[in-house]
């Protein structure tokens, strides 16, 4: 006989009194992504005297006899929550929120038993001890395979914050504007992402994983008490059953970059609507209302830093490959030693003062020059070749912006003095 057969049996001889005393979970059955990730929002109601303990992925259930409820089949485990995805923790008045979060490899394994012949569901079972001596008492939630299109809870698989320009470690120049970034959102269902972007400024405490977990990831009693930070911008897009998204970051003239240190941004996802994954409180006995979860997460967000001050970073030379282009003399050219020397490049837009900078080999410095915005050429003085003393040179262009700082530069370009006839 399968497992629904005997939960049927064993709920029509129950008590009314042990099902009142029976631990309660809402939502009791929900669709998961047969491909990927897929985390729930789970409360359970009537904890009085028990506490939560382990619990299981698996395919077929089993009485639990002496204990109360239905446990898993030990021939037909799949897996067991991760500890790094553990975000339960208890809420109210004899409840408790638990994050089902579903690796991929459970799912790979449902599927497989499924297209083995078994029934396309599964289930995820969670023990309570008694802490009086009483039964345990073991509670399953039914996850159905589907896609993860829109009948799967909303919820945030991976996120990606990255700036437009990789570097390991990105250095602003003060009073420059730092480059755009966005994030990667990997998701199942649909429903609305609502949030905003937040900046920790130099000195502030840095937030704590609590601070970085997504509103729709908490208990309605801890919604609220999270760290508030400087807030830059927000954002309220919908996002249809894709499974994938580009957030698009703030805007960059937004981000602070005046006092030297490092900064911390941070991405804060609100809770929403979502009527795949919200939870009914008072089904369970945990709460009034439903509690609405769109855009649960079982992991914190990722935060993105930067650091003002005189440090450099790649991002500099990939600026200045990118920005900043030289026109003439070519690279490794030849120039007559008694004519002046005419050095060019294309004008950009940030530039309030160019600086030409021309050195020996060594790196002495032998000339420099502060043009104007709006120049793109500048003839060498004759002695530059004797200053020299003939030898090669090397020479690149700095773009200065209103405030004084170098915001790009060119990549050197050598140049040669022409020997003989």
């Amino acid at each position: 006989m399968r497992a629904r057969s005997i939960g049927l049996v064993l709920c029509v001889l129950c008590s009314a009194s042990t099902v009142r005393a029976q631990v309660r979970v809402h939502p009791t059955g929900v669709n998961v992504n047969v491909q990927s990730a897929t985390t729930v929002f789970l409360t359970y109601g009537g904890l009085a005297g028990y506490v939560p303990a382990e619990s299981f992925w698996c395919g077929e259930l089993m009485p639990a006899t002496p204990a109360i409820g239905l446990q898993c089949d030990p021939a037909t485990l799949f897996g067991s929550l991760p500890a790094r995805y553990d975000l339960s923790r208890s809420s109210g008045t004899g409840g408790f929120t638990d994050i089902m979060s579903i690796p991929p490899s459970v799912a790979r394994r449902a599927y497989q038993a499924a297209a083995a012949g078994a029934a396309s569901d599964f289930f995820y079972v969670r023990r309570f001890q008694s802490v009086s001596g009483g039964p345990d008492q073991y509670v399953a939630v039914t996850c159905r395979l589907t896609g993860g299109g829109a009948r799967v809870p909303f919820a945030l698989t991976n996120v990606d914050v990255r700036f437009d320009v990789q570097t390991p470690v990105l250095f602003v120049r003060p009073g420059t504007t730092p480059p755009r970034l966005t994030a990667e959102i990997a998701f199942n269902g649909t429903g609305t992402l609502r949030g905003r972007w937040e900046v920790v400024l130099p000195g502030e405490a840095p937030p704590e994983d609590f601070d970085l977990i997504t509103e729709g990831t908490l208990p309605a009693e801890l919604r609220g008490t999270q760290r508030r930070f400087t807030e830059i911008e927000r954002f309220n897009v919908f996002l249809p059953p894709t499974g994938r998204f580009t957030l698009a970051g703030p805007d960059p003239s937004r981000l602070p970059a005046t006092i030297e240190g490092g900064y911390m941004i941070l991405l804060r996802v609100e809770a929403t609507d979502d009527k795949e994954g919200d939870t009914d409180l008072g089904s369970v006995g945990a709460g009034s209302g439903v509690l609405h979860t769109g855009a649960v997460a079982g992991f914190p967000m990722p935060v993105l830093r930067y650091f003002v001050g005189a440090g450099s970073s790649e991002l500099t030379a990939a600026l200045s490959r990118l920005e900043v282009r030289l026109t003439a003399p070519l690279d490794e050219a030849e120039a007559p030693p008694d004519e002046p020397i005419r050095f060019s490049w294309e004008p950009d837009p940030r530039a309030a003062l160019y600086r030409l900078e021309v050195q020996s080999s060594p790196g002495t410095t032998l000339a420099e020059a502060l043009l104007p915005a709006g120049t793109t050429a500048y003839v060498a003085p004759v002695w530059l070749a004797e200053r020299a003393d003939a030898r090669p040179v090397r020479w690149r262009i700095h773009v200065i912006d209103a405030t004084g700082s170098s915001v790009a530069r060119s990549d050197w370009r050598a140049l040669r003095w022409r020997t003989g006839g």
